[in-house]
């Protein structure tokens, strides 16, 4: 068998009807380009492996799971990168999609990975723990919404599929679980760079209980900082207003 390594965060799902529904959340067509991210000891990679006509790969940092997989699910061998995703490039050419029970201390990282290789991945379904799964899903206006669901949904559309008890994992985590899909806007929004709209969206949530006005100073000339938008706090701002204001940037 294999060992739980509390540092990396692992969980694995043991309730079979949770791991079909999650497989079943990822749209495939015939040739589809599918990736795994910590597939741990194979809780969906086994329904994963009997999709019908698809190229299959999994990324594991432990190789010690790796291992274990290559054992129990012969058909994996050769599919199975032993490295971290955080540390690696695209493993496909083209497009692919993106699948996982995604290790939980390093969610919003592999988030962000996404967001590097957008240009490659058009859908993502994964499990995260609740509250970050709220927190990509959450329209402006509400606690949760903050520089993760903007930086996400200025590129792909959110959708909160379902929640996962706890006692569908070995061992229960302490903390609610929720799986969301993430599907690439065909028009993301109009921004004036990646690069001015990251500043923006990451310094106004810094002080978000702050009016606009005072964090994002250095930002727009004295003029434009009268406009009333200014008096509004991060969470108040629509996806769209970040995107408008990066075009007003000094």
């Amino acid at each position: 068998m294999y060992t739980l390594k509390k540092s990396l965060g692992q969980h694995f799902l043991t309730d079979e009807n949770m791991c079909r529904k999650i497989v079943e959340s990822l749209p495939v067509v015939q040739g589809q380009q599918v990736l795994e991210v910590g597939p741990g000891g194979g809780a969906i990679t086994k329904y994963l492996l009997q999709l019908p006509d698809i190229h299959f790969k999994a990324i594991e940092l432990d190789t010690e799971k790796v291992q274990y997989l290559e054992k129990t699910y012969p058909d994996i061998r050769g599919k199975l990168i032993n490295v971290s995703i955080l540390d690696t490039v695209p493993p496909f050419e083209g497009e692919f999609r993106i699948i996982g029970n995604f290790p939980y201390n390093i969610s919003t990282q592999i988030m962000f990975k996404v967001l590097e290789w957008r240009s490659h991945v058009d859908v993502v379904v994964g499990m995260f723990q609740k509250e970050v799964a709220q927190r990509i899903a959450s329209g402006h206006g509400n606690k949760d919404y903050g520089i993760l669901s903007v930086l996400m949904q200025a590129f792909y559309k959110i959708e909160y599929l379902f929640e996962v008890h706890e006692n569908c994992f070995n061992p229960p985590p302490k903390v609610k679980s929720a799986v969301i899909r993430l599907t690439r806007l065909e028009t993301p929004a109009a921004i004036a760079s990646e690069r001015k709209f990251f500043v923006l969206v990451k310094t106004a949530f810094n002080q978000r209980r702050k009016q606009l006005r005072n964090p994002l100073k250095a930002f727009f000339d004295k003029e434009f900082l009268k406009d009333p938008i200014f008096s509004k706090r991060a969470e108040e701002l629509t996806v769209a207003d970040f995107a408008a204001l990066s075009h007003k940037m000094i």
